[in-house]
């Protein structure tokens, strides 16, 4: 699943004492929130590029400070986070899941 470019901090995680799928389960339920999070993030990232590079045209003041940028992105995380839907919700447990088993075979 390739739709999520996110790095995930697995340090937190036993990844040895993963072997059911039930282990695997619980522990992306466990790092979903940050997840989400940082999904989020990324999407405020490049909406702030896309908004400050329409802001360059012309005749339009550009206004953006790295204080406001920060902002910004980590509001867009925070409002991902809560509203994001029950389906991107799965699918990112479901890429977390992918995740803890790739780092579990290194």
């Amino acid at each position: 699943m390739t739709k999520f470019q996110i790095d995930i901090d697995f340090s937190s995680v036993d990844l040895a004492s993963l072997e059911t799928e039930e282990d695997f389960q619980r522990e992306a339920k466990i790092l979903l929130p940050q997840a989400l999070f940082k999904v989020g993030e990324t999407v405020g990232e490049k909406t702030w590029e896309e908004l400050n590079k329409s802001l360059k045209e012309p005749g339009m003041k550009q206004k953006s400070s790295q204080s406001e940028k920060r902002r910004f992105i980590q509001e867009t995380g925070r409002t991902y986070q809560r509203k994001a839907s029950s389906r991107e919700k799965q699918e990112l447990e479901e890429y977390i899941i992918e995740q803890l088993r790739i780092h579990q075979k290194q």
